[in-house]
């Protein structure tokens, strides 16, 4: 059992190597395939998805215990940051949609963090 901080700091650093890794194959299989960037954004959910599950998995694992706590940390940590390059690099102002996008990501993370604790061995 690790500590809180160390833990969501992991599985922060998960998630954002995931998202990271799945932005790079969806610019490949925009350049190299027919599909079309009218279904980026389907794209972007998606691996953002995986990216909060996993992160919050390995937060849970890490920490052993409220799973749901600290893998809703690692999305709400996820979601601070998204946010803070959306406003200070694109300028993106805040919208309802982004209150969702807070509430999908605390949900994501949460349940990987639960299935995280669940997939540690007790002895």
């Amino acid at each position: 059992m690790r500590s809180a901080s160390t833990s969501v700091f992991a599985g922060l650093l998960y998630t954002l190597g995931l998202v990271l890794l799945g932005a790079l194959m969806a610019a490949l299989l925009l350049s190299f395939t027919s599909i079309r960037e009218s279904s980026l954004p389907y794209f972007t959910y998606v691996i953002n998805a995986i990216g909060l599950l996993v992160g919050g998995y390995v937060t849970g694992r890490r920490c052993g215990g409220k799973g749901w706590y600290y893998g809703g940390l690692t999305g709400l940590f996820y979601f601070l940051l998204v946010i803070l390059i959306g406003f200070f690099g694109f300028d993106a102002p805040m919208q309802w949609g982004t209150f969702f996008y807070l509430i999908g990501a605390f949900l994501l993370a949460s349940f990987g963090g639960i299935m995280g604790v669940n997939s540690t061995s007790k002895r």
